[in-house]
């Protein structure tokens, strides 16, 4: 029951994502403690990001129109329009920055090239994943490259059949037990989890993942390691 495909997160998987959004949002923050604590200014910002996810998608660009959005609301429309302006130089800070890869990836891959179809399976703003996977360097590797809007069980079954795999013979790397784990678990697939240091409250989960397709490990190589033995 060999492996054939091995698709792989990208952000917080084989490059840094997350820490941007912590600092952006610690960058936020400064900007509107005259009008609220910090602890509710995240607050109000998070429910504006999730009440927003079904208009914009995940991705800095609606990161960057909800931040402007709780500003207004925060401060009862008083905003200055140089807060404004501050705000969507943030956005594009983040947007700007390098792309990181995390240790030991583009060895995996290398290692790993030849042996298996290996796909990139990650979600979020089509042109920013463009531009960081342009950035990476790592575009050669990959047989597909799949930008999903999310990554909900029919989405990983839409790519699964695309792909003409048998789902026991597919195999899903990432860090978000959520978006990259459960939902391939639940049709018949196998995952391995790589957690990051920081995961966003909206991908996290809560209770014990235990499954007999199922593994968690520490670095991508030991994961490269493990679907070897499958």
């Amino acid at each position: 029951m060999a492996i054939q495909v091995i698709a792989f997160d990208a952000d917080d998987t084989l490059w840094v994502n997350e820490p941007f959004f912590r600092e952006a949002e610690e960058k936020f923050c400064s900007l509107l403690e005259d009008f609220m604590p910090v602890h509710s200014i995240l607050k109000e910002l998070y429910h504006t990001e999730i009440s927003n996810l079904t208009l914009y998608g995940y991705g800095i660009k609606g990161f960057m129109l909800s931040m402007i959005e709780t500003a207004m609301r925060i401060s009862n429309q008083q905003m200055p329009i140089s807060l404004v302006e501050k705000v969507i130089q943030i956005g594009q800070e983040m947007l700007e920055k390098p792309v990181d890869l995390l240790p030991g990836v583009e060895e995996v891959l290398q290692n790993l090239n030849g042996d298996y179809r290996m796909v990139l399976a990650t979600k979020g703003d089509l042109v920013d994943q463009e531009r960081k996977l342009r950035k990476s360097g790592l575009e050669k590797y990959f047989h597909h490259i799949e930008i999903m809007s999310e990554k909900r069980v029919e989405d990983f079954e839409k790519l699964i059949r695309h792909l003409d795999v048998d789902p026991q013979h597919f195999v899903m790397l990432g860090n978000s037990l959520k978006s990259d784990i459960l939902p391939v678990l639940e049709l018949g697939g196998h995952a391995i989890h790589i957690p990051f240091h920081t995961t966003w409250i909206h991908e996290q989960v809560h209770h014990e993942v235990k499954h007999e397709r199922f593994a968690s490990v520490e670095n991508i190589q030991l994961a490269a390691a493990l679907i070897r033995k499958m």
